[in-house]
């Protein structure tokens, strides 16, 4: 085996038609907003990043919640996995064209949220006041 990208998720498939489930809007949002995969596709964005890096980088997930997650998100086409055969073996993690798309509606997002946060902040300390009072 030589030591070039051994991926196969990048390879061109032929996929039946008939075979396809029908992916919902819903069900398409629920999977980038879940609790880290958010975290992950902001990683992956910046280039190739190894399962441990990523492991530090998003603060508070477990090995197996992150495993699960990067599984989800490559098989939803967002990240792409390749595996070098080395010893120990070194496996990276990437995001692909339509993940680096969503980046950019994502960027927008945080952004909104960095704007806004300070008077979210305050309403939720008007809110509390008015509700316990």
């Amino acid at each position: 085996m030589s030591q070039g990208n051994t991926d196969v998720t990048a390879q061109a498939r032929v996929v039946d038609p008939e075979k396809l489930e029908v992916c919902t809007v819903l069900e398409v949002i629920n999977r980038i907003s879940g609790k880290w995969a958010i975290g992950i596709l902001l990683e992956a964005t910046r280039g190739p990043v190894r399962f441990t890096e990523l492991e530090r980088s998003v603060e508070g997930i477990s090995r197996r919640m992150l495993t699960l997650t990067l599984r989800n998100l490559e098989r939803d086409g967002l990240l792409v996995r390749t595996v070098y055969p080395t010893v120990p073996p070194k496996v990276e993690y990437e995001a692909t064209a339509m993940a680096k798309e969503l980046y950019a509606s994502l960027s927008g997002l945080l952004s909104w949220a960095e704007r806004h946060r300070d008077s979210i902040a305050a309403s939720r300390v008007v809110y509390d006041e008015k509700v316990s009072a």
